[in-house]
């Protein structure tokens, strides 16, 4: 392949990567036989600002690169444009006798970090519908906790780590924990920490994915 024929083809793939990811990926080819790396074409180089001949890279420095960076491939690193953009960058290389060109991807996500945080805007409530609904909550799950306990038929001091696991199991289908703070709730009338509650709900949560009987 010779250096006319090895542009034509990055050229073509980077005009179409732009084409296919829109307007939010710039695609370029550039001369790695320089150490300054000129660009030699570009596509959506407003996310940027560069053109063709410029030798300024994605973060906006016109450093010369290394000889390990010349030929080496960069995919999916992490950079910011100094406008504040924030870039998932790779660079590809092609080399052959008497070139050295790389194709470079560049994809602006800042939109997409600010939707995300509209998203967990949307999503995040301050408590449960069922504790607001109900101000006796604390009253109520008191009262579901007895009766869980009471299936059990022992005393709490005298309750097995079998025993507490059936009285979380049941606490949990009866949806004991959508109430607010019923784990310090439960922790304490078990007479156990907070942590020992939370590990019985994942040892059961793994049983159930596993279908697992208790032993």
């Amino acid at each position: 392949m010779t250096r006319e024929e090895a542009f034509e083809f990055l050229d073509r793939t980077a005009r179409g990567i732009a084409e296919m990811f829109g307007a939010s990926c710039e695609t370029l080819v550039h001369d790695m036989g320089d150490p300054t790396h000129p660009i030699l074409s570009i596509y959506n180089g407003q996310i940027s600002g560069r053109a063709v001949g410029s030798t300024m890279d994605i973060l906006g420095t016109d450093l010369a690169l290394d000889e390990t960076a010349l030929v080496t491939d960069f995919v999916n690193l992490y950079a910011t444009t100094p406008s504040g953009q924030q870039i998932k960058s790779s660079t590809f290389h092609l080399i052959g006798e008497g070139y050295n060109l790389a194709l470079g991807i560049n994809f602006d996500y800042t939109s997409l970090v600010y939707a995300n945080r509209i998203l967990v805007d949307l999503m995040s409530a301050e408590a449960d519908l069922q504790s607001a609904m109900w101000r006796g909550g604390d009253s109520q799950l008191s009262a579901i906790f007895d009766e869980c306990v009471n299936a059990v038929g022992k005393p709490v001091s005298a309750l097995t780590k079998k025993d507490r696991m059936k009285i979380i199991a049941l606490l949990d289908q009866k949806n004991a924990f959508s109430y607010r703070k019923s784990v310090p709730f439960v922790a304490k009338r078990l007479q156990v920490s907070r942590y020992t509650v939370y590990k019985y709900l994942g040892e059961l949560s793994g049983e159930t994915a596993s279908g697992a009987d208790e032993e």
